[in-house]
């Protein structure tokens, strides 16, 4: 579920999805910017995502300090 594994696909593991969301920010975004985009991008791939994964990946980001929430909008930190 985190990590990918030989019956779990990048695209769908957590750290994938992480990854993913961290490109999507390249500058501070509201967390339906981010949603959005990452929609688009899985449109192109054929591989969708539901928000509550998007969240989870999101929260486990927050989590290890690799996002900030502030003021309203999503961003990377400085690490």
């Amino acid at each position: 579920m985190i990590l990918p594994a030989k019956h779990l696909k990048t695209e769908r593991s957590i750290v994938g999805t992480g990854a993913e969301i961290l490109q999507a920010i390249e500058a501070p975004k509201t967390i339906s910017e981010t949603w959005t985009r990452i929609q688009e991008n899985r449109k192109r791939t054929g591989v969708p995502i539901t928000f509550d994964w998007f969240v989870l990946s999101v929260s486990w980001l927050y989590a290890i300090s690799a996002v900030e929430l502030e003021n309203g909008l999503l961003r990377r930190t400085e690490l």
